[in-house]
């Protein structure tokens, strides 16, 4: 351990997560990030499924790579008694467990949450599933865009014409988030208590936490908000606007003050501020297509860089359309280094620093592992012959 890891906040943490796919191994890179030892069991021989769903990076998955630098890996096969021996070695020693083994797998296998904290009290332990227990959906398989699906994220995603799912793991990014904050309470719960936590996450719950207002509007008006594509289904004008030079250029009014701003400076007639037609946001999106019909007009004569500026002048939010391409070349992140690689079997690999800055503290940014790469020594470790 490198001096700075000492001193991140969960040093001295250790985790234990038998893990595959995205939101589980999600949570507990968030862990790792921040000083935790993370030991991810896989399966012996391909591991984690999550490592072939494409091989892009220097042979490894971009979903792969996202989601499990700083780890150490130990591939055993927990159903068999070699297997059995290594984990229940481990369990003693682990301040955290996670899991997401297919429905009931883990309680079969006595590894579920509560069984868990009744034999180590002071153990956090999280079962992650697809639909949570009980109800009729609890033993039902799920990935991402399937409980997209159920949770109505496509019916308010997409144009008037079609429905999309969103083009990242929304759901399992949820969801590790949620298995995060579950951990970070229990840890400060143990820290006063003395107790463990025996917790449960599952993609239904955090997508449904994340449907938000749209299943508000919904509930309180018994009818769904439109899909608008790229623009704001609520507030207008906010969204896409094309400009002069060909370009698309987006911005978002959120009160009066801003209103009359855009009107005055970026507009250059005041005055339209208090058409009858658009004074109010409920009139402007009763009339949001004759606005942006105005101010695309405006903008025809306009390069998106002009209007960029003038939006900036008045104090508007605005944002370029940018490709993925030119994100990842985006000045921001390289003004401030957020763009960093680790290591891997593979050689080095591109890699984002955690969305944390804590001045003075370095996150751990170090190597994706290969399958059972640590297994020689965490077996050391506890003591045990390494398998045959």
């Amino acid at each position: 351990m490198e001096g700075n890891e000492a001193e991140l906040p969960l040093s001295g943490v250790k985790v234990v997560s038998l893990e595959q796919a995205i939101a589980a191994p999600l949570a507990s890179r968030h862990l790792a990030d921040w000083g935790a030892r993370v030991i991810k069991i896989e399966r012996p021989g391909a591991g984690d499924f999550c490592r072939d769903y494409d091989h892009v990076m220097n042979g490894m998955s971009s979903q792969f790579v996202w989601t499990n630098r700083s780890k150490e890996s130990l591939a055993i096969d927990i159903k068999s008694p070699e297997g059995r021996k290594v984990l229940d070695a481990l369990l003693p020693q682990a301040d955290v467990f996670i899991q997401n083994l297919a429905p009931g797998a883990a309680e079969r296998l006595g590894l579920d949450a509560a069984s868990l904290l009744q034999k180590y009290p002071r153990i956090i332990a999280c079962d992650v599933s697809g639909y949570g227990s009980g109800g009729p959906y609890s033993d039902k398989k799920a990935y991402d865009l399937l409980v997209q699906c159920e949770a109505g994220v496509l019916a308010i995603n997409g144009t008037e014409a079609e429905p999309a799912k969103v083009g990242l793991s929304v759901v399992d990014i949820a969801t590790g988030m949620y298995i995060l904050n579950g951990v970070l309470m229990a840890l400060y719960r143990r820290e006063r208590t003395g107790k463990g936590t025996a917790f449960q996450a599952s993609l239904f719950d955090s997508i449904t936490d994340w449907m938000s207002y749209p299943a508000f509007y919904t509930s309180s008006t018994g009818r769904p908000l439109p899909r608008t594509g790229a623009r704001h289904a609520t507030i207008a004008p906010y969204g896409p606007f094309r400009v002069g030079d060909g370009s698309t250029i987006f911005f978002g009014i959120q009160n009066d003050r801003e209103w009359r701003s855009l009107c005055r400076i970026v507009l250059g007639d005041a005055d339209f501020a208090d058409d009858l037609r658009f004074r109010t946001n409920p009139l402007r999106m009763q009339n949001r297509d004759e606005l942006q019909a105005h101010i695309e007009q405006r903008f025809a004569a306009m390069s998106g860089e002009e209007v960029l500026r003038l939006l900036d002048e008045a104090g508007v939010a605005n944002a370029h359309l940018n490709s993925v391409e030119a994100f990842l070349a985006h000045e921001q992140l390289h003004a401030r280094s957020r763009v960093q690689s680790v290591g891997s079997p593979c050689g080095p690999v591109m890699s984002f620093l955690p969305a944390l800055t804590i001045p003075g503290m370095k996150p751990r940014m170090d190597p994706v592992p290969d399958v059972g790469q640590h297994n020689e020594a965490i077996l050391g470790e506890l003591g045990l012959v390494k398998e045959p």
